[in-house]
């Protein structure tokens, strides 16, 4: 079978997170090192057969060490035992990416938004895809269950996790 290769263009790929800190404001993170494999059967990407993301847990960012080093503990990610983040998607059509996420030995299923952005061809003449991906995800569901309170009651660190994601292939 005829199938086209994508892989990750590093230059122009962003993997991001946002969760609530301290339930009054918004923290931003990101990992610096990831891949992205994708095998599709027409230039369109409406007739996928693979996609696949890895990222490396150690690369995580918040511009903070001191929070990059805790999330990178056994009390958050537990880099260690679990040094990466993995995606295998299972489908995609109507702008929605389905597949299963897997962070610290946990699998579960996930649904995103996918915007495709199109095709072009770049001055180097190499075909370039563009998409946005975006979804929620319960940082609970994956183990990720650290936690502490505040005097007035309120949790450091929010369930609900946005992931923003933009690639080029």
């Amino acid at each position: 079978m005829a199938f086209i290769e994508w892989t990750l263009d590093a230059n122009h790929g962003q993997l991001m997170f946002k969760v609530k800190h301290l339930m009054i404001t918004t923290v931003t993170g990101y990992f610096k090192k990831f891949t992205i494999e994708a095998e599709t059967k027409n230039e369109d990407f409406s007739k996928f057969l693979n996609i696949r993301f890895e990222a490396e847990v150690s690369s995580i960012s918040t511009n903070n060490e001191q929070r990059d080093n805790h999330l990178k503990s056994a009390d958050f990610f537990d880099v260690v035992t679990y040094p990466t983040i993995k995606f295998t998607a299972t489908e995609f059509n109507n702008n929605e990416l389905f597949g299963n996420l897997t962070i610290k030995g946990i699998t579960r299923p996930i649904k995103m938004n996918a915007k495709f952005g199109g095709i072009i061809i770049d001055n180097q003449s190499e075909t370039k895809a563009g998409f946005s991906i975006n979804g929620v995800l319960s940082r609970k569901e994956f183990g990720l269950t650290w936690n502490a309170f505040t005097e007035t009651g309120n949790v450091v660190v929010g369930d609900e996790v946005k992931l923003m994601q933009k690639y080029n292939w």
